[in-house]
């Protein structure tokens, strides 16, 4: 072999490696997730508003729409909360609080191949009821939970 050519190869190979690594750094790095943000919706006070805002007719309460949450939240600023939907199809979960400044409190949209399970912890300003509203097939279904906020947990 000429000595010309070994210094060829040595840099495509050194290129290739390069290349090679930057695919995989490329590859493992965390993606940015985009969301839709909806002002509107979340800056609306009161059920009626947010259900005309968000474009919702007639929710029907359904039983395959689950809250699991405590029944006392001890302090009001963390509250965690669970909606799971049985529902097929489902494409959007949301948390609605009754009585907090903004009723809007948390908006979820699904994927196909996601689980409609979401798990989060919302700021509650007073006992109110929490209400999960599901979208499917583009019907609206709700489930509803009253969590009373106390200092301390001493009930009330």
């Amino acid at each position: 072999m000429n000595p010309g050519h070994q210094a060829t190869r040595r840099g495509f190979l050194r290129l290739t490696g390069l290349l090679g690594l930057a695919t995989s750094a490329l590859a493992l790095a965390p993606r940015l997730a985009l969301a839709a943000w909806n002002k509107s919706a979340f800056e609306t006070k009161g059920l009626a508003d947010v259900y005309k805002t968000l474009g919702v007719v007639s929710p029907v309460a359904s039983g395959d729409v689950q809250i699991n949450a405590s029944d006392i939240a001890e302090n009001g600023a963390v509250v965690p909360v669970e909606a799971i939907s049985k529902i097929p199809n489902t494409t959007q979960i949301s948390f609605l609080i009754e009585k907090n400044p903004t009723t809007l409190t948390a908006q979820f949209d699904l994927g196909p191949d996601m689980l409609p399970e979401i798990s989060t912890r919302v700021k509650m300003a007073e006992t109110s009821n929490v209400i999960a509203l599901v979208k499917a097939d583009g019907k609206f279904y709700t489930a509803s939970k009253e969590i009373k906020v106390t200092l301390g947990g001493c009930g009330g």
